[in-house]
């Protein structure tokens, strides 16, 4: 067996499991995990400037490409600093691993490690104790990330471990997805029955259909019988939203759509736990967690991941009957209304509209746009008109202000072809601004937009509205942005209305300055739909 320290072991496990690109920042406790990534070429190391931006970054990476990324932080404050992004990946069911230090905080009587502090945001966390532990733990850590519900698990390896040297036994990988159970096929029957026999069906279509890679499948079977598609803010993109038969994310504070969905005779969920049912809906559900669906009270409940399921699912109810081609005027038709009332111009809040439509008009088809959380982040749920999967990216239910811009860094670094934009307010932009930094350093060209109100926008609304005034906290000082941005080696440019925003885009997307870019657009206090 060769001789190496715990750093050697860690990267080349890493790298034998294929892993390609590790983002954080160097410091004590894991020299020689940095030294060994100099000698290994084929893993990328990203140094970022400050830690969570390393776990946004990794997270952006893996739900863009598909890829597992990793994070590397030192014990202990590089940890906590990165917590955030690592609670953002398990809310967006996103495969990341993190890899720290261990027993930072001690006190007697009591010792807190890096285990203590994963443990609640990951899905698996394992401790080394030696070098020759290292290669079986990381073999395990990607047979987590690969199986199951994607989510972050995390390694501990104590700077001890890392800088010890011994005879380590290298692991063969994981290789691809582990192997799973089939979904039960008289589930899968049962399922088939209902949908083709049927009047006024939906499907809900959440993240884990992009996760399994299964949208073709879902957009097959929303067309073989007719069936329209609505969305969580995660699942946008899981069938194109230009597509007859999308209603796109389901907004069910706008009446005509919720109206619509409560008439629905049956729900098929895949892939989410975020939908809405009422009493008399019969619901088919499709989760690969067995937690989403356990114990509750569904027609047909199918554990399992949505390719599979969705594939089996699709022969069944092509053997169940033929197509029903007869249906596709009549619900094609109801599609159309409901998307003409949603998409009327003339309802539509200004400026808001005319700066999507030029968001629109300038982007490619494939494009990424990472929603912030900022008004006119809100504004894109509804009105950004998602073409194919991973091409919408959010924090979801966690909601996490500030993390738009790194994960659009990410985003570019997975798909370095695809044309990557942040949509970020002033105050959330201001929480990852100096990775302004590392995108100049690496080449990072990713695109942010900034809507500038001086504020923090949402808030500062509720204290006008609801709080008769009282305004604290909620009025910003902020930078001249595009000078900020030049600083940093950016191209910074300024867009005070619609028009020069969709010209920017144009000009970034074209490539025209080689640099990561910024575009600020100063708003007022925007008004709000819902």
């Amino acid at each position: 067996m060769p001789r190496m320290n715990g750093g050697e072991a860690l990267v080349r496990s890493l790298a034998a499991e294929g892993l390609r690109v590790v983002f954080g920042v160097p410091g004590a406790g894991q020299y020689e995990a940095i030294d060994a990534l100099y000698t290994t070429p084929s893993v990328r190391y990203i140094a970022v400037r400050h830690e969570q931006a390393a776990s946004y970054m990794a997270d952006g990476y893996s739900r863009a490409s598909g890829e597992v990324a990793a994070a590397l932080v030192v014990e202990g404050p590089g940890l906590f600093n990165a917590l955030s992004g690592v609670a953002t990946a398990y809310a967006t069911s996103s495969p990341i691993l993190v890899v720290s230090g261990g027993h930072h905080h001690r006190k007697k009587g009591l010792e807190l490690d890096e285990e203590a502090w994963m443990g609640p945001l990951t899905k698996w966390v394992g401790r080394a104790k030696s070098p020759a532990e290292i290669p079986s733990l990381v073999h395990e850590a990607f047979v987590q990330l690969r199986s199951g519900r994607p989510r972050p698990v995390g390694i501990e390896v104590p700077p001890a471990v890392f800088a010890a040297s011994e005879e380590v036994n290298l692991v063969q990988p994981a290789g691809g997805s582990a192997a799973s159970v089939g979904p039960d096929p008289q589930a899968v029957q049962r399922a088939a029955e209902l949908l083709t026999s049927a009047r006024r069906p939906v499907i809900w279509a959440g993240g884990g259909v992009m996760r399994a890679k299964a949208a073709t499948l879902v957009a097959e079977l929303a067309d073989y019988l007719q069936i329209p598609v609505v969305t969580t803010r995660q699942g946008k993109g899981a069938i194109s939203e230009l597509h007859p038969l999308s209603l796109g994310m389901a907004e069910m504070r706008f009446q005509p759509l919720r109206n619509w969905l409560t008439k629905r005779d049956l729900i098929l969920a895949v892939g989410t736990s975020h939908f809405t049912s009422r009493d008399g809906q019969k619901v088919i559900r499709i989760d690969v967690d067995e937690e989403e669906i356990g114990g509750s009270d569904y027609t047909v409940a199918i554990q399992g991941d949505a390719y599979p399921v969705m594939m089996a699912l699709n022969r069944a109810v092509a053997a169940a009957g033929p197509v029903r081609g007869d249906k596709a005027e009549g619900v094609q038709a109801e599609v159309m209304e409901i998307n003409g009332a949603r998409f009327d111009p003339s309802r539509q809040l200004q400026p808001q509209w005319g700066f999507m439509e030029a968001i629109h008009a300038a982007l490619p088809d494939d494009a990424i746009v990472i929603q912030g959380m900022n008004q006119m982040g809100y504004y894109s749920r509804n009105y950004y008109r998602a073409k194919g999967p991973h091409s919408y990216l959010t924090s979801s239910s966690h909601g996490t202000l500030g993390c738009a811009y790194p994960i659009a860094l990410g985003a570019k670094v997975g798909c370095p072809d695809r044309v990557v934009v942040s949509v970020s307010g002033d105050g959330g932009f201001l929480y990852n601004v100096q990775e302004l930094s590392t995108a100049v350093q690496y080449g990072i060209n990713a695109v942010a937009v900034v809507f500038n109100d001086n504020a923090y926008g949402n808030v500062l609304r509720a204290q006008m509205e609801e709080f008769d005034g009282h305004v604290l906290g909620t009025r910003l000082h902020n930078p001249d942005f595009v000078a900020m941005a030049q600083s940093f080696g950016a191209h910074g440019v300024l867009a005070e209305d619609a028009d020069a925003l969709q010209g920017a885009l144009e000009a970034a997307v074209a490539g025209e300055n080689g640099k990561p870019v910024l575009i600020e657009v100063p708003v007022g206090m925007l008004d709000r739909e819902f």
